[in-house]
C-alpha cells in the first residue's frame, strides 16, 4: 500500500471513528467547509458543511438522533492526483426517537488534499445497501 493510500485510509478512519462515537466536533472537522452531501434519506443535497451541521443539530433536537456505533468494511481507495475516492460498506447503529435502528449502507467519500497536505472530505454520498 502506498503512503498516500495509507494517509487517505487514516483520514477515513478518523472520520468514521468520530461518527461512530457521535463526536460532532471531530466528525465535522474531517470535512472541508465547502463539502457537499447527498443522502438517500434526504430530499435535497446539502450544499456545504454548515448545512449538514444544521441538519444534524435538527436531527438531534427533533428526533433524539444519536450514533451508537459504526462498522466500516469492504474499504477501497482510488487515487486521482490530489483527490481520493474512498468507498465502503457501512453498518451503523443509531438511536432515533428512543428506538435503536441498524442501517446497512454504501458510502462514497471524496477526499482532497489541502494546501497543508491534509486529506479532507469534500463530498459524501450515502446509499441504502441493496
Amino acid at each position: 500500500m502506498t503512503d498516500t493510500k495509507s494517509a487517505v485510509l487514516s483520514a477515513a478512519d478518523a472520520l468514521v471513528g468520530a461518527f461512530s462515537r457521535h463526536d460532532r466536533a471531530a466528525y465535522f472537522e474531517a470535512f472541508a467547509p465547502e463539502a457537499t452531501f447527498l443522502f438517500y434519506n434526504l430530499d435535497r443535497t446539502l450544499a456545504d458543511r454548515a448545512a449538514y451541521e444544521a441538519e444534524w443539530a435538527l436531527w438531534e433536537e427533533r428526533d433524539g438522533f444519536r450514533v451508537l456505533g459504526c462498522r466500516s468494511t469492504d474499504r477501497k481507495v482510488q487515487l486521482v492526483g490530489d483527490v481520493a475516492i474512498f468507498t465502503h460498506a457501512v453498518e451503523t447503529d443509531v438511536s432515533v426517537g428512543g428506538e435503536t435502528v441498524t442501517n446497512n449502507e454504501r458510502e462514497t467519500i471524496v477526499f482532497a488534499r489541502n494546501n497543508a497536505g491534509r486529506w479532507l472530505a469534500v463530498h459524501e454520498h450515502l446509499s441504502a445497501a441493496a
